[in-house]
């Protein structure tokens, strides 16, 4: 319990009386066991301590017997987020180390939302080191269009130094492109028609053949039925863009022509981004791709193995301190080098307390 009390000693129980019998601490490790070994609710959490209470009796004291589902999810309901999240920062420091693509998203809780009293579905937004395969940072708001003002407070948690972030377009700001490049990281920002002559002025400058540039060979993807070529173009003449736009760090623009072949039908689309650093367009075309892996190795992965979207917590703060605990588990489980995928590696939590015994030890 040592390395997890560490991570959790500052956190405030918000509970009084006879409602605090059971020891804070040991709640939560509890929880975080029943979703490493593939839980979801607080049901789910009572379920667990039951089954494994001889397992949870060789390192928890429950002094009071096993908590209940009700005590559970009156635990996460109250617990401050931003004091949990803070937890979770204290686990990932542990994991200190140059992040090369931090690529920034949000996605909602589908279900999380509540007629009665009107409050949206949590939209989570999330700093993913696409590198580790890691949650590094999450940043909770109400709506997708209050994400431009949740990323500052996101990357204001984050060591940029040595990093290259990614945002999708929505976050394509002035002021999001300066924090990235005052706290010593370089940005690739999607650049689409929010930014209006800005975008017209690269789309036309990057379309003419009589550009000059750099561009790279096919790069070609096959995989699931879908056959993908990119190509990629870099070009470092933007003193032009500077005087007529005035954009934070702007040393590069670049695009990404893909043309997708599937079920013997074809798309194209090309993509314009703005970069704080000269890449090749090898490089640059690795930077972007990288983004993807939030969608793929994040959103995926709590909707599909750990069923997000179906979370129905929604009272108060359940829905965010859940939200932060599944990446918790997420992490750590990515954190363990056994091999296997995440499904795989929660499977085998449920079913050996020795290897269950092993994450926990992450801690």
């Amino acid at each position: 319990m040592d390395g997890f009390t560490a991570v959790f000693e500052d956190l405030d129980d918000p509970r009084t009386g006879n409602a605090a019998r059971h020891d804070l601490l040991e709640i939560l490790l509890i929880a975080l066991c029943t979703v490493l070994c593939g839980g979801q609710t607080a049901v789910d959490m009572a379920e667990f301590a039951e089954a494994k209470e001889e397992f949870l009796r060789e390192f928890l004291t429950l002094e009071n017997g096993l908590p209940s589902h009700d005590t559970f999810s009156r635990i996460f309901r109250l617990l401050d987020p931003e004091q949990f999240s803070g937890c979770f920062g204290r686990f990932m420091a542990r994991f200190a180390a140059e992040h090369g693509v931090i690529a920034i998203d949000g996605k909602v809780s589908r279900r999380s939302f509540d007629r009665a009293s009107g409050k949206s579905a949590l939209h989570m937004v999330s700093a993913w080191g696409s590198d580790q395969r890691l949650v590094l940072a999450q940043v909770a708001t109400d709506a997708k269009s209050n994400e431009i003002t949740a990323v500052p407070k996101l990357l204001a948690m984050l060591s940029l130094k040595g990093s290259f972030v990614t945002v999708d377009a929505l976050n394509c700001q002035r002021s999001i492109a300066r924090q990235i490049v005052d706290q010593g990281g370089d940005y690739a920002l999607a650049l689409k028609g929010n930014q209006g002559s800005l975008h017209a002025d690269i789309r036309d400058f990057l379309d003419d053949p009589a550009t000059p540039s750099q561009s790279s060979g096919p790069l070609v993807e096959a995989d699931h039925g879908r056959i993908e070529t990119r190509m990629a173009s870099v070009s470092d003449d933007v003193a032009w863009l500077e005087e007529r736009h005035g954009w934070p760090g702007l040393a590069a623009i670049g695009k990404i022509t893909r043309r997708r072949e599937i079920n013997g039908k074809t798309t194209s689309e090309t993509a314009y981004y703005l970069l704080s650093a000269k890449a090749t367009p090898e490089r640059f075309a690795r930077i972007v791709r990288a983004h993807w892996s939030i969608e793929n190795s994040l959103h995926w992965c709590l909707d599909v193995i750990m069923n997000e979207d179906q979370a129905r917590s929604r009272m108060d703060n359940a829905p965010h301190n859940l939200a932060v605990l599944r990446h918790l588990a997420l992490n750590a489980a990515r954190k363990d080098p056994a091999k296997g995928s995440l499904r795989v590696k929660l499977k085998r939590a449920a079913w050996s307390n020795d290897y269950l015994v092993k994450l926990l030890a992450l801690f």
